[in-house]
């Protein structure tokens, strides 16, 4: 053993605490200093205030590119409590910029959970060069700064207020990320994705990085996934099959909506909690298990296939195939190196069970629909 490594001991161990921790090793944190996690800091900053509106304190949030390249997250819940003044609804504003964790959701069906990470403010406010938050709660305004996780002042009140909300503006530490240049279309595509994930969500979108050319979207999708399904082009049949079913064997809910598209390619999107499954899992594998039963049965009952014929296989199920999965658990389970396949057992049965009743009852009711669908499927080469 060498001198170098005798001198290893107790002594040498740096305790990092707190906001130090998450500037010292802020991949652990947020994924990565690139773009990706630059983007995953401003969804960290969103879900709060998402999850104020999934709970019905809140009815919208407003997201900002802003001109100065920060990101300004606002919504009109009823503010953050703020210490000084003795608020006892939740954690104060300075401790949920400040302690990692704090405010943080279980798991649950009724929230998005902590997305990949689930540290919450407290890591945006340590990774931002400066962070500002505004809330407007009793009439009153409140403001608090901080530069690098470390507060510039004490919490001023600001004057009065209309209204209620929180809004938190920050930009990202150049001393920390290797990109500082946000993707307007990143991000959108996650806030629409969350959107027809939980249509409860009202979220709109602003890019005012450059004065000449503002855009601005909005994302609500009342219907949910079928709303989403509706949109994409070139459709096989008019309808969306799509439903919504509660299970005391899953705990949670299964959201579903598929239709068959003009085209070969398969587009099958599953989510667990509003988190993409990117590596599938129970949710996705009872999917696939109800939509073959249902049509391998239906095309026997109109003998399209024989008794010696093999069930058309998944390639030919899946040939022109849009659908959303999605999975709202009470105890989500997921698995994979970068936990990104659900895992919970009995989610499996339920979805398929589901899927094979829905289906073949649209199967039988729309039968003009349901020959074209047989035969997209007939015609597409076995694998």
């Amino acid at each position: 053993m060498s001198e170098e490594s005798k001198a290893y001991d107790a002594s040498t161990i740096v305790v990092l605490e707190g906001l130090e921790a998450v500037r010292k090793r802020p991949g652990m944190y947020i994924g990565s200093v690139g773009e990706r996690g630059l983007h995953h800091l401003v969804f960290e900053a969103a879900e709060r205030a998402l999850d104020e509106i999934l709970g019905g304190t809140a009815s919208r949030a407003e997201i900002t590119l802003t001109a100065d390249g920060g990101i300004r997250v606002a919504d009109d819940g009823m503010g953050l409590p703020v210490e000084h003044a003795g608020h006892s609804d939740g954690p104060p504003l300075e401790t949920r910029l400040a302690v990692l964790c704090c405010g943080a959701q279980p798991a649950n069906r009724r929230s998005l959970s902590g997305g990949y990470f689930g540290m919450g403010l407290a890591v945006v406010n340590a990774l931002s060069g400066r962070l500002t938050a505004e809330v407007r709660r009793d009439g009153a305004r409140w403001v608090l700064e901080y530069e690098r996780g470390v507060a510039v002042a004490t919490l001023a009140h600001a004057g009065p207020a209309d209204g209620s909300g929180t809004a938190i503006t920050f930009q990202p530490d150049a001393e920390i990320f290797e990109t500082l240049e946000f993707s307007f279309d990143v991000l959108a595509e996650r806030f629409r994705e969350l959107a027809f994930l939980n249509r409860d969500l009202d979220i709109t979108m602003t890019d005012a990085r450059d004065p000449a050319d503002p855009r601005a979207v909005r994302f609500r999708f009342p219907g949910g996934p079928r709303d989403h399904i509706a949109e994409q082009s070139a459709p096989l049949h008019p309808d969306v099959i799509g439903f919504e079913r509660e299970y005391s064997d899953m705990e949670g809910t299964i959201e579903v909506a598929f239709r068959w598209c003009d085209s070969h390619e398969e587009r099958v999107a599953s989510y667990a909690n509003s988190r993409p499954t990117t590596g599938g899992g129970t949710h996705e594998f009872g999917f696939r298990d109800g939509l073959a039963a249902a049509v391998n049965a239906y095309a026997r009952e109109q003998q399209l296939l024989t008794p010696s014929d093999p069930d058309f296989t998944p390639t030919q199920l899946g040939a022109g195939l849009t659908a959303v999965v999605s999975a709202k658990l009470d105890r989500p389970e997921f698995e994979g190196a970068t936990r990104d396949r659900l895992g919970n057992g009995p989610v499996r049965a339920c979805v398929a069970d589901a899927v094979r009743e829905h289906l073949t009852a649209w199967l039988r009711a729309n039968p003009a629909q349901a020959t074209a669908v047989l035969a997209r499927i007939s015609m597409t080469t076995r694998h």
